[in-house]
């Protein structure tokens, strides 16, 4: 039987909301740690089926990781700068994306022979730009079912290029997966990117976690990426894992909506490309006070959104909090260059649009843009199908402050955010 989460027609949010670690920054920072000298103490780690299965990946492969405060989600991670020690593993990485990508060129370096394994939706979404990169390097990734997707088996292989081209407009994750990696071959390689480089920002994350373990990797304009020969990655110690940016922007969206409400754990300190989801609501004509750390947003001065002409390249993921909000906007709302929400844990653009007609908001969907029309008056008690896919879930939420309605698999939420609808019913009345 189909768990449902109901939501009651909600008119006020208020107080504050600790989000939880970030997801982006949690699975490449246990990574680093699993690959660097030294051991890494890590705070404020993400709880999610995604982190889950990174840590699980990694003890498999023979990584030390332990508890050492499981209240402030703190984790000590010995390094294994030579290479993972099991040199054979099956991995199951569940529909985990960044553990997915960056575990296959991270294994493909590491002379063994490794099963890569996911659920269905996953061997849907395509790994061949990667897989193309390493094999252009000297390594070996073999399909096991489907051509250019998992599953994936990884074969023993040694460096003979020193030069790759990556396609960049499918995902950032493939670059990613190569710059957390490469640096341990201790060898000058030149990554040269095909085609505009989409999410830039999430590539940024990857750059400055980089710096923060001791390697400094040289970019032109973010079409060509230089690995330093003299690479290697130092624990810097500790680490504070901060909190995650595209989860934030749903209590964002619900302050803009209801509010005022105070988000913690990001603000002008944060080094997420999605905290920029902010400026949108600023353009969208919220009320919004920047902290450090922290973020106060309340409806607008007039009482109504602004509906807005966005090129989305630098938000993929809390862009889909937009779609939502734009139902509650004076006028239509187009969100621009949002291709690469058909590859996440479903087709996203599809999704967004059939779920929001049901409520009788009208949509126009594109290859790569949506564009949404303000209504007033919505359908009631709909029941939000979420693909199982945790953003869908968490986006639909908002449209409480307008109608009652249901979420179907409430529990999809666990990839990254478990405690959701908890934090939402605290917030809201």
């Amino acid at each position: 039987m189909t768990a449902k989460h109901f939501l009651p027609h909600i008119t006020k949010a208020s107080g504050e909301v600790m989000i939880p670690g970030s997801k982006s920054i949690s699975n490449r920072i246990l990574l680093l740690a699993a690959m660097s000298e030294g051991e890494t103490v890590i705070h404020n780690l993400l709880k999610s089926d995604d982190t889950d299965r990174m840590l699980e990946a990694l003890l498999e492969l023979g990584v030390e990781v332990t508890v050492v405060d499981p209240k402030t989600r703190s984790f000590l991670v010995k390094g294994c700068p030579q290479g993972f020690p099991n040199k054979a593993a099956q991995l199951f990485l569940g529909n985990a994306g960044t553990a997915f990508r960056s575990l296959t060129a991270a294994l493909a370096l590491n002379g063994g022979e490794y099963r890569l394994t996911g659920v269905p939706r996953m061997h849907e979404r395509p790994i061949k730009d990667l897989v193309d990169a390493l094999d252009g390097l000297g390594f070996q990734v073999d399909y096991l079912e489907n051509a250019g997707y998992p599953p994936l088996q990884i074969h023993p292989g040694k460096l003979q290029s020193k030069h790759i081209t990556l396609k960049g407009d499918v995902s950032s994750q493939y670059l990613t997966a190569l710059l957390l990696t490469l640096p341990q071959l201790n060898q000058a390689i030149e990554i040269e990117i095909v085609g505009e480089l989409i999410s830039k920002p999430y590539v940024a994350i990857t750059l400055i976690l980089l710096e923060q373990f001791g390697v400094e990797i040289q970019h032109d304009n973010y079409q060509r990426f230089f690995i330093p020969e003299d690479a290697k990655y130092r624990s810097p110690g500790v680490f504070f894992v901060e909190s995650d940016a595209s989860s934030a922007s749903y209590y964002l969206g619900l302050g803009a909506l209801c509010g005022p409400l105070t988000v913690k754990g990001v603000g002008t300190d944060s080094i997420q490309g999605d905290i920029r989801f902010i400026e949108a609501l600023e353009m969208m004509n919220a009320t919004v006070e920047w902290r450090a750390n922290e973020v106060i947003v309340g409806p607008p001065q007039n009482g109504v959104l602004r509906g807005i002409d966005l090129d989305c390249n630098h938000i993929p993921d809390a862009a889909m909090t937009l779609a939502v909000l734009a139902v509650f906007a004076d006028s239509k709302t187009i969100l621009r260059n949002i291709g690469s929400w058909r590859v996440k844990e479903t087709d996203r653009i599809s999704a967004m649009a059939t779920e929001l007609m049901k409520f009788g908001v009208q949509v126009e969907e594109g290859d790569d843009f949506l564009v949404i029309y303000p209504q007033d008056k919505l359908n009631e008690n709909v029941e939000v199908e979420t693909y199982d896919d945790h953003r869908i879930a968490m986006c639909f939420s908002l449209l409480s402050c307008k109608v009652p309605l249901t979420i179907l698999d409430p529990q999809c939420v666990d990839k990254t955010f478990p405690t959701y609808f908890e934090c939402f019913s605290a917030v809201t009345q």
